[in-house]
């Protein structure tokens, strides 16, 4: 089991760092049907476009769109590891 969850971990880290530099930069189906309908011209910019990991890169440098990648998987592993280690079943001593 322990073999798996590193084959995992290493396997989400090798996506999110190099496939991810391969992703399209057109707009996927919901901003091209947002700015078709015309409801794009009522967008504001939230409050966090202007942070570290906005567009999917960082500092907005697509040069790092990997790292951000990489970063994200860690954090999310990271997040995930701690909440089921805190929420893990105390098995009884006897």
């Amino acid at each position: 089991m322990k073999k798996f969850f590193i084959g995992f971990a290493f396997v989400s880290v090798l996506i999110a760092g190099v496939l991810s530099y391969f992703a399209s930069s057109d707009p996927d189906g919901l901003d091209k049907t947002v700015e078709d309908t015309g409801i794009a011209a009522h967008a504001q910019e939230h409050p966090l476009a202007g942070s570290t990991f906005a567009d999917y890169a960082l500092g907005g440098d697509s040069k790092f769109t990997g790292l951000a990648g990489v970063l994200g998987v860690v954090v999310v592993l990271g997040l995930s590891f701690g909440l089921f280690w805190v929420l893990r079943k105390k098995s009884e001593v006897k």
